[in-house]
């Protein structure tokens, strides 16, 4: 099938600029590398697979940012969102997913498009026609080479650790306990794992001196970023920095006591049967059986028998304010767009967002029209606008969609109110943009 647009990278944003490119009426080449050549980080061929935690995070639309993005790319026909939507799990007031059922049904959808051609192949160099390229934090390396050789800058770079992830049966519920932070949602979200002071000391202990992942010498220097720091590396910040984080008690009422504990490890629901529960905020990069001594340690743990252990991988992305303009075209060569993680938006569905945009500021230009961008009170735009300008180009880093990013509220305002401020001017700008654009 000849195309009109190449799409490079089968990951939740190239699948989801494929999408939006073909419902648009143009024919989609999707390119991905899984199929011909393995990652470190993926187990499936799938598109979209999710590779660290289930969670796209909070959904509620009314007082969080990524709630409220959510919500938008629901109005846009994302297909991320409804796959994601069509394949949840409990999970409080996040929207959880299980992650099999969710990248089998994204690939399905794209698949069996009539404008969409999926071909599994690495692509090593930029292509000469309308492009995306989407291939997020694991770019082969001939195709980063050609990147950098067209944009003359250094990638940059951090690491990535995944959680492990349990066998629900395995977990000691006479030890453990059902129950949501502040029992939001239907209350009974989370498995808790409670540890008493000497326990956590222990724990905080094996962590530090548990044997870890070597560096290769390229990965040397590399940064961790803050929203997927191991949990080792955060244990090595001070004795409570984990009683603070992921492993804080308040709002959780054990039932042998009915008090808080010294502190808790949360376990949350991975697939839809219940079979598999991940350890919520333990990305590690300790070897394996490292891991598997020290989480035994956990009380209601100590029989677990793990699906999947944690591991490490290098993420890459472009100085993006520096390199690519408001529409997210690369300056130096503007038949060529970026969208995904390798723009340095962090997270999967910020991922998915800049997807979306990609392709229907691409769909626009193919179509002889001008796409404006979504108005930066939105977290769309809010999102698009730290990627290609609102943020430092010399100290550019990931970052997930915050309403640090958004135009602040004008006037005085209570506190407790300007989180709603931000989304009702939101789902009005919203509005006007999609008004405007049809």
């Amino acid at each position: 099938m000849t195309h009109d647009i190449h799409i490079i990278g089968g990951g939740l944003a190239g699948s989801e600029a494929a999408w939006q490119m073909a419902e648009a009426g143009y024919r989609v080449r999707l390119s991905e590398m899984r199929g011909v050549e393995g990652t470190p980080a993926h187990k499936t061929d799938d598109l979209a697979e999710l590779v660290c935690s289930n969670s796209f995070r909070s959904d509620d639309a009314a007082s969080n940012a990524v709630g409220l993005l959510h919500a938008e790319l629901r109005q846009l026909n994302s297909l991320i969102m409804a796959c994601a939507d069509a394949h949840r799990v409990p999970a409080g007031s996040a929207l959880a997913v299980d992650r099999d059922g969710f990248s089998a049904a994204v690939t399905k959808r794209v698949s069996d498009h009539e404008r969409i051609e999926l071909v599994r192949e690495r692509v090593d160099g930029l292509p000469q026609g309308p492009a995306i390229i989407a291939t997020g934090p694991l770019t082969a390396a001939p195709l980063a080479q050609s990147i950098l050789a067209e944009t003359g800058e250094a990638e940059l770079a951090f690491f990535d650790a995944l959680a492990p992830i349990v066998h629900r049966d395995t977990i000691d519920m006479d030890v453990a306990w059902f129950q949501s932070r502040w029992n939001k949602g239907d209350g009974k979200d989370y498995i808790n794992c409670p540890l008493d002071k000497d326990q956590y000391l222990a724990f905080i202990d094996a962590l530090m001196t548990g044997e870890k992942t070597a560096f290769k010498e390229w990965e040397a220097d590399t940064p961790y970023f803050d929203g997927c720091m191991p949990i080792e590396v955060m244990a090595e910040r001070g004795v409570d920095t984990l009683r603070h984080g992921p492993m804080k008690p308040v709002g959780l009422d054990d039932p042998r006591t009915g008090r808080w504990p010294y502190a808790v490890v949360q376990l949350r629901q991975d697939n839809a049967l219940g079979t598999l529960w991940n350890i919520v905020g333990f990305q590690t990069k300790l070897k394996h059986a490292e891991q598997v001594r020290i989480f035994r340690t956990i009380p209601g743990l100590e029989k677990a028998e793990f699906a999947r252990l944690g591991g490490l991988h290098r993420n890459t992305f472009i100085n993006s304010p520096r390199l690519l303009d408001g529409e997210l075209r690369l300056k130096s060569a503007p038949h060529i767009r970026f969208a995904g993680q390798i723009t340095g938006c962090e997270g999967y569905i910020e991922s998915a967002a800049v997807g979306l945009l990609a392709a229907r500021f691409a769909a626009a230009d193919l179509g002889g029209r001008t796409l404006a961008p979504p108005p930066v009170e939105t977290a769309l735009g809010a999102l698009l606008g730290h990627i290609t300008g609102g943020a430092d180009a010399e100290t550019f880093q990931p970052m997930n969609v915050n309403f640090g990013l958004f135009p602040p509220i004008p006037g005085r305002t209570k506190k407790a109110d300007r989180k709603l401020l931000y989304t009702t001017r939101a789902r009005e700008k919203l509005a006007d943009w999609i008004g405007a654009a049809a």
